[in-house]
């Protein structure tokens, strides 16, 4: 392939202290950061940690000009290591793809080739994006919980902010592998939404955190799938049934944990740290094999919606202020 091959990308400047501007530009080939891969990319994804990147968030970026984009999806174009061949279909989630190496919103990526994992049997590249590093992080939550011995003859799983990309995943493979589920979330407007999805009972956020300032409350959980942190997480964590497990993702509501230790030590419950961003690649493995499987969401078409580059900033604006049901696929090619 000719070096100079140009093609489109978006792109976040910094202007000034705390003034970012994005546009999308063309872009070369030889522009792009090092690497043994070069993948042309056909399908990315919108998440939280895009739309900080994108805002110039210092926690996820600090190197400008870039381009956001945790995840991608598309067709091997060369590899230097040998691991893949030319047409190759591949998935790319995590490491530093996004953050600080140009990512999923550009029409090319080049990264190391441990980077990326072979599309599975049973999706394709656009499913694959449905659910990117939500649908992952969901799916190893479960896989958490499992390990840990939550099984669905235990009782009741939460999932908090159920509405997201990994909350409304996280309900539609626990239902299908026979849980019931409760979902809690601050739109009561959705629960017909989380419903098809799976969930036996929609409650409202408020419903977890009512008298979490006990030091332990009513034990009720069998396990927990929480995005949100904070006074959720807290409350999630104390109302958790004895030998049970609560798996931590998020922390869109806060990442300060202000609880005891009762529940650890009285109870024996499980606090579980999920990390998909360097995830050991035959765990990353397993979970994409279970997600194209026995997993695959039953309604994965519905979870989400496909824009363009061109149309992707209204998204960005709405994932900041939790406007997002679902997921948000971004078609570059």
């Amino acid at each position: 392939m000719d070096k100079g091959t140009r093609f489109k990308a978006l792109v976040v400047e910094k202007m000034a202290e705390r003034e970012f501007a994005r546009e999308i530009r063309e872009r070369s080939i030889e522009e792009l950061p090092p690497g043994d891969l070069l993948v042309r990319v056909h399908y990315s994804s919108l998440n939280y940690k895009d739309a900080l990147s994108a805002t110039g968030h210092p926690g996820v970026t600090r190197q400008f000009p870039h381009t956001p984009g945790i995840d991608a999806a598309g067709e091997v174009v060369s590899c230097g290591s040998g691991a893949f061949a030319p047409g190759d279909k591949v998935i790319v989630t995590g490491y530093d793809l996004g953050m600080e190496t140009d990512g999923g919103w550009g029409g090319y990526i080049r990264i190391p080739s441990a980077w990326a994992v072979r599309l599975p049997a049973g999706l394709t590249l656009r499913e694959s994006m449905a659910l990117g590093t939500a649908g992952f992080t969901a799916a190893l939550s479960v896989l958490k919980l499992e390990r840990a011995g939550v099984k669905p003859a235990h009782g009741e799983v939460l999932v908090t902010g159920a509405t997201g990309g990994v909350g409304s995943i996280a309900v539609s493979i626990l239902a299908a592998a026979g849980y019931r589920v409760v979902t809690a979330t601050g739109k009561g407007a959705e629960a017909t939404f989380l419903r098809d999805l799976g969930a036996a009972e929609v409650i409202p956020r408020a419903q977890v955190t009512e008298g979490a300032e006990r030091p332990m409350m009513k034990e009720r959980w069998a396990g927990v799938v929480d995005v949100v942190g904070g006074e959720t997480l807290a409350a999630a964590v104390k109302s958790t049934r004895y030998g049970g497990a609560v798996t931590c993702c998020g922390l869109v509501g806060s990442a300060d944990l202000a609880m005891n230790v009762y529940p650890f030590i009285l109870r024996g419950v499980s606090l579980i740290g999920i990390d998909s961003v360097n995830c050991p690649v035959d765990a990353r493995l397993q979970v994409w094999e279970k997600l194209a499987g026995d997993w695959r969401p039953e309604h994965l078409p519905d979870l989400a919606k496909e824009v363009s580059l061109e149309n992707l900033e209204e998204k960005i604006q709405a994932i900041l202020h939790g406007g997002i049901r679902g997921r948000v696929i971004v078609k570059l090619s």
